[in-house]
Parts: C-alpha cells; structure tokens; sequence
C-alpha cells in the first residue's frame, strides 16, 4: 500500500530542514528526501566550516538594501514575520555558541555540525520521516476531492503520495555536494517561469592575456570601494579586494558579482580612504628623496605599488623628480581602476544561485506556487542575498512560512 504523507519536502538543506522540523511539529505528517548521501552539506561548508547562519542588520522593510530579485518586494512578508532574532533564540535555546564578526554577521563558535545537529533535533521533535539519499524519479499531480493526496512521487525506495509538496531543493551552485537544477525542471513542468538562472557570489575572471600585468598580485587583499551599473542600476561596495591568478574575488569580487552584467567594467578605488595625488604632493614637497613605488607604498601594499608603476618610466623616478601630471596621472589610475572582466568561475565556485523561480507565480505569505500544493523555498527561488549570512535567513524565513502555511492533517 503506497504510504500517504500530509507534505513531501524535497531537500534536505537549510530550508528544507527547517521547514520539516516546523511542520512536522505541528502535527503535519513530513516525509523529507534528498538525493545527496550528506545531509546540509552546504551548511557544513559554508563560512570556513562555521556557517554564516544569518545577519543582524537585516531590515526586513527594505530587502532591496540586501536581496535581488526581479521582484525585490517579495520577500519582505516572510523575512518580516522571521527575523534573525527569531533565529538567534532557537540557537540559544538549543545551546548553540555563536559569535558576531563585521557588519553583523553571526557565525556557529564552534563548529557549522552544530546547527545541523539543532536543525536534525527539531525534525526528530517533529516525527518527521527522513530518507536519504533517496532521489524523486517523478512528480505527478491530480485534481482529486477534497482531501485526498493530490501528488505521486515515484523516488528511489518507492512510490509515496501527499497533499503538498515543497520544493527546498537549492540553487546551481556546488555541483560537487549534489546541487542539481531538478527544482527547476519540476516548476519548468508544471508551467511556471523562471528568471535566468546564474552565478551570484562567485569570483570575477578576466582574459589572460589582459590580465597577465595584475596575475603576479595573486593573494593579495586590500580594502576598495568597488562599483558597478549606472544610475538607477548602480551598485556600490566598500569591501576587502581579493586578487587571484585570474580575476578578482574576496568580499568585494564576491559582492559584485551579483550585480555585474557581461560587458560592463567594474569601478575601483583601491584607496578609498583620501586622495593620493594630494598625499603624493605633500610627500614632494617635504623633499621626498625615494622612489616613487616606494613612497606609494606608504599607502598601498608594496606589491601592488611595484606592478602598478612598472609600465611607465616617469612612475619609476625619486618622488621629488616625478612631475606633478604624472603624480596625479597615479593617483586617477589607483583611484579609477576600471577592468572589464570576461566572465566568472562558474557554478563550481559560486556561493548562490541568481534567479530561479518567478516569484509572480508565488505567494509572498505562503510561497505556495500557482500550480495547488506546490511550494518554493529557499535559493531555488528568485532572491539572491548579498554576502554576509542572508541567503541563511532567507532560507529560514522562507521556511518558516511555508511551513506554517501548509493545510493541517486531514486525518
């Protein structure tokens, strides 16, 4: 006899977990699926193995500050009803050491197991059946009376059949941990849209030969003001730089790469604090006697200072011989870098996915699909969150609204 769950959840990642745990607490017959052998494997290597699990300066009432979305407005519903606080006093209750590093980020202390660990508890607290791995060869749906399991899934240990289904099946992302597009290909399925699907979070890479003058810099890291985009369109970061063999990562890199499209030059200030050219001309007028890069190193990295000048020779003189226009000819370089990357590291170096679902195919309150019974959550969806511990509270948020929305056991 084909058993029969009140929800199937497929993905058992940040959002799916969370949302199993809550549904299944409140008396929801769960049964959550993954094809991967490890359970969160996201979570446990995410933020160095401690996991970012969320941000304090979220404001839920302006997600533009922090989500992309072709709708940016739709997240504000589930993230205003669960906050970071809210997630902040589950690890409490659960014993779970954090701590807070820049810009309100809050990491596990100890280890990212932990909040796997909290997150495996609250589905046991549920009842919740978990199989794993256990891939879903096919979703089919029919319009049935009222109360009767209205889905089929065919997976790897046999047929089940369910009210709902929730789709917490993660983005692109990660190939190598089990990332698949199956979530997707099921909303594609059943007729509903997706926003292009592309790499967020992930390095930016140049073409060789272009940028053979800044390879020798790999490893080297440096605050910046980094930009992209123009007017309403314009996106700025102020972020530690990262320079690698092919392009341009950390922070900074990771940050906008959301935002930047093919085609477009970024915009640098690799000294955002002040103005070189005036911290040049004052180091002149005291009588400056060392080499240009030299003096400029009492800015900026001596590496960076030692490639940047190398290609022109009126760089390379004592400060005090150095004229006044090619001081300044400096300082515009440093402080107006404008690269044009040729693409970027792809899926297998991307932290999230851009895009997904089209959230004008879903409830805000319920993130319920158009198609009945259907549901979204976490990256799947079309909302990106910037670096820092808000793709995580999106998970959590998304999560927790479907879960409470699911339609209480018939039975």
């Amino acid at each position: 006899m084909t058993p029969v769950f009140d929800v199937v959840i497929v993905g058992a990642g940040a959002a799916g977990l969370f949302c199993a745990g809550i549904a299944g607490q409140r008396g929801l017959r769960v049964l959550l699926l993954d094809h991967a052998p490890k359970v969160a494997e996201k979570i446990r290597i995410s933020g160095g193995g401690r996991c970012n699990f969320t941000n304090r300066e979220l404001d839920p009432r302006q997600p533009q500050r922090h989500f992309l979305s072709q709708n940016p407005a739709f997240c504000r519903s589930a993230l205003a009803r669960y906050t970071p606080a809210d997630f902040i006093a589950l690890l409490q209750r659960h014993g779970v050491a954090f701590e807070e590093k820049h810009k309100g980020q809050l990491f596990c202390s100890r280890s990212a197991q932990d909040l796997i660990a909290l997150l495996l508890h609250e589905c046991g607290a549920g009842g919740v059946t978990h199989w794993q791995p256990c891939g879903v060869r096919a979703v089919h749906w029919h319009d049935g009376a009222p109360g009767s399991a209205s889905y089929r899934l065919e997976t790897e240990r046999g047929a089940v059949a369910a009210h709902a289904v929730v789709v917490a099946t993660g983005g692109l992302p990660v190939p190598k941990i089990g990332a698949s597009d199956w979530g997707l290909r099921l909303a594609q399925r059943f007729g509903l849209g997706l926003v292009e699907p592309r790499p967020a979070l992930v390095p930016l890479t140049f073409e060789a030969l272009s940028w053979a003058p800044y390879a020798h810099l790999a490893g080297l890291a440096l605050p910046v003001r980094i930009a992209t985009g123009s007017k309403k369109q314009a996106m700025a970061f102020d972020e530690d730089l990262l320079f690698t063999h092919r392009g341009l990562s950390g922070p900074a890199g990771l940050q906008i790469s959301s935002y930047w499209n093919p085609g477009q030059p970024l915009r640098i200030d690799l000294h955002p604090k002040n103005r070189l050219d005036a911290a040049l001309q004052a180091a002149k007028a005291a009588g400056g006697r060392k080499l240009l890069p030299n003096a400029l190193a009492q800015h900026l990295p001596q590496r960076l200072c030692d490639i940047w000048t190398q290609h022109r020779p009126d760089w390379q003189r004592p400060l005090s011989d150095c004229s006044d226009k090619a001081l300044a000819q400096l300082a515009e370089s440093l402080h107006h870098w404008a690269p044009s990357p040729s693409g970027d590291e792809g899926w297998a170096k991307a932290e999230v996915m851009r895009g997904g679902v089209d959230t004008r195919q879903l409830s805000s309150q319920s993130l319920e699909s158009s198609q009945p019974g259907l549901y979204f959550i976490g990256e799947v969806v079309d909302v990106t969150g910037w670096l820092g511990g808000y793709n995580f509270q999106w998970a959590w948020a998304s999560a927790h609204a479907c879960a409470l929305a699911l339609p209480p056991s018939p039975h």
